[in-house]
């Protein structure tokens, strides 16, 4: 199984929600953090559905809040796996939202997560490699490598940090 390559299109995940007041802060915007439980949950089942195992975050980076998500809106929670190293998964996520009155849609905000698979033991285990067939899905590809040695880089450096502060 593990030779198989898989899609993105078959990790590919889609969570709705109407924002309530509840969801929003004291400008009527949504939360962020409240936004980011919807991604990251969005970002988990795209990448159990690759994996078919537990899998945790173990980033999210270039989170990009372009714009506001308004009361009363609906959002739309995309995500899928966008590249794949050994048990580590890149999952691209987007949220787009809807004015129910007047039907404009407009992008709010994308970012990237990544999640490790893990075996029975709890330990990272090896999961299937992406095979991209969109544009999209070929770019975003592309351009993986550079943004997984840019989080290896940072996770190096901040163990040298804890290091030199004992």
């Amino acid at each position: 199984m593990l030779n198989e390559k898989k899609k993105p299109s078959d990790s590919f995940t889609l969570m709705t929600q109407l924002i309530f007041p509840s969801d929003t802060n004291h400008y009527d915007t949504m939360f962020g953090g409240r936004l980011m439980e919807y991604m990251d949950k969005a970002a988990a089942i795209a990448a159990m559905r690759h994996a078919r195992t537990r899998s945790v975050t173990a980033s999210m980076d270039s989170i990009d809040f372009l714009a506001p998500i308004m009361i009363g809106e609906v959002i739309e929670v995309k995500a899928f796996v966008s590249w794949t190293h050994r048990s580590s998964m890149e999952i691209y996520v987007t949220v787009t939202s809807e004015n129910l009155n007047s039907g404009d849609k407009k992008q709010n905000v994308q970012a990237f997560f990544t999640f490790v698979a893990l075996g029975e033991d709890g330990k990272p285990t090896p999961i299937a490699e992406i095979e991209p067939e969109t544009k999209l899905e070929k770019k975003l590809f592309a351009s993986a490598p550079e943004r997984h040695e840019a989080r290896r880089k940072r996770r190096q450096e901040r163990k040298q940090a804890d290091a030199s502060e004992e």
